[in-house]
């Protein structure tokens, strides 16, 4: 959230909360517990899509095959094209670019989500989404 300062009657400026409608893109890669594998993807919503593949809602996806659920690397854009382009760009590239791409922003490859979602939810989620 950003605040602003509106011009107010009774006083000469007052500040009021301000939420931005701005979208914003994500280029997101995602891996297993044991780091064999890498998924890029790409997402108008980060935190609604991280969600997803934790609580595997689509079941008979890739990342729910090989349990790609840790998020270890993000880009964010403003326009949904270059978004896209930068997706399609990273899949090109093979295993060792995309770690040294990792390495430099997350070197311990720790999972970025943690701490987003509560773990009693993304159990429900599995349970509700695996059934």
């Amino acid at each position: 959230m950003t605040v602003r300062l509106v011009n107010n009657q009774d006083a000469k400026f007052c500040i009021t909360p301000y939420i931005s409608t701005v979208k914003t893109f994500h280029v997101y890669i995602l891996t297993n517990t044991r780091f064999t594998v890498l998924y890029t993807g790409v997402t108008s919503d980060l935190e609604q899509r991280v969600y997803e593949h934790k609580t595997k809602f689509y079941p008979d996806s890739f990342t729910a095959k090989y349990q790609c659920d840790r998020l270890i690397y993000h880009e964010e854009f403003s326009d949904v094209e270059e978004a896209i382009k930068r997706e399609k760009q990273l899949k090109k590239y093979k295993r060792e670019w995309k770690a040294n791409l990792i390495n430099q922003m997350n070197p311990e490859w720790k999972d970025l989500s943690e701490g987003w979602y509560d773990m009693k939810s993304i159990e429900l989620g599995k349970s509700l989404n695996l059934k």
